[in-house]
């Protein structure tokens, strides 16, 4: 089963900004942890983070769902330059509510100078049919409000100017 969210919101910083701040920049910034959620602690095996096809391990702090250390995987499938990134996270080290692999995306659009829309789309894959609905809840509810923690994390990055670790 597929469940999938969008949030929007406005961001008012530069178009580049805007697009390379969520994949370049510190993603422990980005990842701060709420409920079952554990914090993003750092990654490895990172040296071509942010171009297509290459992937990052990503390690959290212990909590209530994960045992801390190694989490899963993220793998660059699409950047389209200050427009669009698509982002694959699997290879989870924890169960997950019976899903398989998160799709991310984030799209910007500038609608004028330094007033950039942001798009952000997570499409939610499970595999186990008794789960369905509790994937759907949680990805509808949850996910959705973690979504927004994450955009709000962001936009206080990108308005500091935060430096990108990556290219």
């Amino acid at each position: 089963m597929i469940s999938k969210v969008k949030v929007t919101t406005i961001y008012e910083c530069s178009l580049e900004r805007a697009f390379k701040t969520p994949m370049l920049c510190d993603v422990s910034k980005v990842h701060t942890g709420f409920g079952v959620m554990p914090k993003v602690t750092h990654c490895t095996e990172d040296e071509n983070w942010g171009k297509p096809g290459f992937s990052k391990k990503v390690f959290v702090a212990k909590s209530l769902t994960q045992k801390g250390g190694w989490a899963s995987n993220d793998t660059v499938i699409e950047r389209v330059e200050n427009t669009y990134w698509k982002i694959e996270v699997n290879e989870f080290q924890a169960w997950m509510l019976g899903f398989s692999k998160f799709v991310g995306e984030w799209q910007t659009t500038e609608l004028e100078p330094n007033r950039i829309l942001i798009e952000y789309t997570y499409t939610m894959h499970s595999d186990i049919g008794l789960l369905y609905p509790l994937n759907w809840l949680f990805t509808k509810t949850f996910w959705r409000i973690y979504m927004k923690r994450v955009l709000e994390n962001i936009r206080v990055m990108a308005y500091e100017e935060e430096p990108y670790l990556y290219d």
